[in-house]
């Protein structure tokens, strides 16, 4: 008798097949509370008796089970309808054991994306509870009835222990029920994920530190107020709080100033002075081969001064095209452009007759070449100006970036003052820190 994979594996059309579904969970790979999805590493257990594939052993050799790649085999569409995979099935397929009397074992392995409604309103205390959903894709309960391996849940002897979650249980429970699209009764079996998350990380880190600070505030109020000391506590308080505030917004602003380009941000001329001239200059740094002294601060403005009354003599469209005058006039000579009396310059090979000019071979080959010339020329302005505009922007990015490490060090210097000025003025204001 040949096998047909395509039919369903019974002694007749009406019996049902009998699949019993477990879950061994190996990991909790990932919790992705924004996007509601949950990773996990998961061995799928299937079971069912397949009337078609039964033997007598005896009859061959004592053979009592084989494995076949399910590609071979008649199995149930079982899939996951909570998947956030793009391939919807994850599974490996893994070979199917079969025993001669017709039990199929299928134990295929997958990392699952299963959507989860995550709640973090107790966060960090919270618990989240993830189903995974098994369901035949095609076939009502009349033809396939999904029922549970272990009614206790899913197996989590091989369990290994994530870092930030606990895994309090792996509940099951099998539903039956009718979709709107089908007047059919459909089985599935719901895996429930019931995990904790770890809270110590998050004391330590979270709720320990603004515990501190508070209590720093309520210890204000247990001193005596002849003491002297209610006020200075509240005041160093008070510092610490505006000093990290403080901080918090100047590493904005140098985080800023680092990824600036020319292409958002223009740096004004009392950045450039501030930041990339004097203060560099007072807190003593320097760059690789520019050594910044105020010599060469004055240098270095009066070369900008002289530079910006050169552009404002220079002609609109040699300060566009970025040449001289004196070049600008050349070229019109030599392209035969009208001069200041009116007439046209003499070029090389023509001459002025009464019939018009005459052009010699000598004369059109000096004007072939100076065309190909006049390519040549704009060709190497562009490469040139290509070349010019990448050094400046460059440039321009390692200014912003000098300017950050600026506004960095200048912090670092301030802040260190302040946090040692503000302690020592704390400490010397009371009248009992000094034991005689």
């Amino acid at each position: 008798m040949s096998y047909n994979k395509l039919e369903r594996p019974t002694a007749n059309e009406s019996d049902v097949i009998i699949v019993k579904l477990g879950l061994t969970l190996q990991q909790i790979i990932n919790v992705d509370e924004k996007n509601q999805i949950l990773t996990t590493n998961v061995w799928l257990n299937f079971e069912w008796l397949d009337y078609n594939l039964r033997w007598n052993k005896s009859d061959y050799g004592g053979v009592s089970d084989l494995r076949i790649p399910p590609k071979f085999l008649w199995t149930p569409d079982v899939l996951m309808y909570n998947s956030a995979d793009e391939g919807f099935s994850s599974t490996y397929p893994t070979n199917v054991v079969v025993t001669s009397s017709g039990m199929c074992t299928y134990i295929p392995p997958g990392i699952f994306l299963s959507t989860c409604r995550i709640d973090i309103t107790w966060y960090p205390f919270d618990d989240q509870k993830c189903n995974m959903k098994f369901g035949s894709w095609t076939y009502d309960s009349s033809k396939i009835d999904l029922q549970l391996q272990n009614e206790e849940g899913g197996d989590i002897s091989g369990y290994i222990t994530n870092g930030e979650w606990d895994l309090i249980s792996v509940p099951a429970k099998r539903n039956t029920l009718s979709y709107s699209c089908c007047p059919e009764i459909y089985v599935d079996v719901t895996f429930q994920i019931h995990i904790r998350r770890r809270t110590l990380y998050y004391f330590s880190n979270l709720i320990m530190p603004c515990v501190l600070i508070s209590s720093m505030a309520l210890l204000g109020f247990t001193l005596p107020p002849d003491s002297g000391e209610k006020l200075t506590l509240a005041t160093y308080f008070n510092c610490i709080m505006f000093m990290v505030a403080s901080s918090v917004v100047l590493t904005v602003v140098v985080l800023n100033y680092h990824h600036r380009t020319p292409t958002t941000h223009a740096m004004p001329n009392w950045i450039r002075c501030l930041l990339l001239q004097w203060l560099p200059w007072i807190l003593r740094m320097s760059r690789p081969g520019k050594k910044i002294t105020r010599k060469t601060i004055m240098m270095n403005n009066k070369m900008r001064e002289l530079e910006l009354k050169e552009r404002s003599s220079k002609s609109l469209l040699a300060n566009v095209l970025d040449i001289d005058d004196d070049i600008r006039q050349i070229q019109a000579m030599g392209t035969g452009t009208p001069s200041h009396n009116g007439g046209y310059p003499r070029l090389v090979g023509r001459s002025y007759e009464e019939g018009g000019p005459i052009m010699t071979p000598h004369s059109s080959f000096c004007f072939n070449n100076t065309r190909e010339l006049q390519s040549i020329l704009r060709e190497l302005r562009y490469i040139t100006c290509q070349m010019r505009n990448e050094e400046e922007i460059l440039d321009i990015v390692i200014d912003w970036k000098f300017a950050a490490m600026v506004v960095d060090r200048f912090c670092l210097i301030t802040f260190t003052l302040y946090t040692v000025v503000a302690t020592v003025v704390v400490i010397l204001s009371a009248p009992h820190v000094l034991i005689s």
